[in-house]
């Protein structure tokens, strides 16, 4: 795997490091097929490059997946498929924190919170949104949404691995769109402030 973040990625990315060499569109994507067409990810919780709220991350005990929103995609697409992944955490591969694909190949959204039609294990090995849990004293984390436009229905069983996700997917994509959040930890994490107090 290469560890140097393609130039056309780079280009894209609000803070482009080393880590984003791993990201799976470092793989799958190239500058002909980032944006095609205008294909464009947004989010109403964040704009691109600024920091996720903690109500999406593991500082929030009810935390959900943010929302997200998309145009049209390139023509001849059949499937849409989402893979999030944080490219400086440590470890030989991004850490994966979102698996999803059966989305409608047309203009749509993900509500906040809402489950998707299909997913995949995160790292963690289970099927839902992975919370952003950096290291306290780590810098910022970048969350990479990465929307795939695909030439064919996939047909993978929900549960499925990254790695067979993006076997499926390899050779048909037909435009990417992606979409970065940040995140870093509290310095300080008091979740009981004032709550074990003795009584009087």
């Amino acid at each position: 795997m290469s560890t140097t973040t393609p130039a056309w990625l780079a280009s894209a990315l609000p803070n482009a490091r080393a880590g984003h060499a791993r990201l799976t569109v470092a793989r799958l994507g190239s500058a002909e097929l980032l944006g095609k067409g205008g294909f464009v990810l947004t989010s109403a919780a964040f704009a691109d490059g600024e920091a996720l709220d903690p109500s999406f991350t593991a500082e929030e005990e009810d935390a959900v997946a943010p929302p997200l929103e998309w145009n049209n995609p390139p023509a001849g697409a059949m499937e849409l498929a989402l893979i999030v992944e944080d490219g400086d955490a440590p470890g030989a591969d991004a850490a994966c924190h979102w698996l999803v694909w059966g989305l409608a190949a047309q203009q749509g959204k993900l509500m906040e919170g809402e489950v998707p039609p299909r997913t995949g294990k995160n790292a963690k090995r289970n099927s839902e949104w992975l919370l952003p849990a950096p290291a306290p004293g780590d810098d910022p984390h970048d969350y990479v949404f990465q929307l795939y436009a695909l030439d064919l229905p996939l047909t993978l069983m929900p549960g499925a691995t990254r790695a067979e996700l993006v076997e499926a997917m390899d050779g048909h994509v037909l435009g990417v769109a992606v979409l970065t959040a940040n995140f870093a930890a509290s310095e300080e994490e008091d979740w009981n402030d004032g709550e074990d107090e003795d009584p009087e």
